[in-house]
């Protein structure tokens, strides 16, 4: 069990890495459309949280981790549908 804890803590530190390297990459002009994109992902990212969470895998650990993840990707579908929104707007006639 000690195995599969590292190796997840290891998995979830690299792709906190090279997410912050993607999207650093990322053209400010490109933010706001990838944005939209992204809500996708984060509900699905939604689905697979409440699963991790709702299992007995990790004793303990796997709903607190569990619990994170619904709340930042809850906050970023909400961030996007804020900031999608707010690119339409501009684009509307007053």
């Amino acid at each position: 069990m000690n195995g599969l804890l590292i190796t997840s803590l290891f998995i979830f530190v690299l792709a906190i890495l090279l997410g912050v390297e993607l999207i650093k990459k990322v053209p400010q002009t490109l933010h706001t459309p990838l944005m939209s994109g992204s809500n996708a992902i984060s509900g699905i990212t939604i689905v697979g949280a409440i699963l991790a969470a709702s299992s007995d895998s990790l004793v303990g650990l796997a709903p607190v981790l569990g619990f994170i993840a619904i709340l930042f990707a809850t906050i970023n579908v909400v961030g996007g549908f804020l900031v999608t929104d707010r690119m339409l707007k501009m684009f509307r006639k007053r």
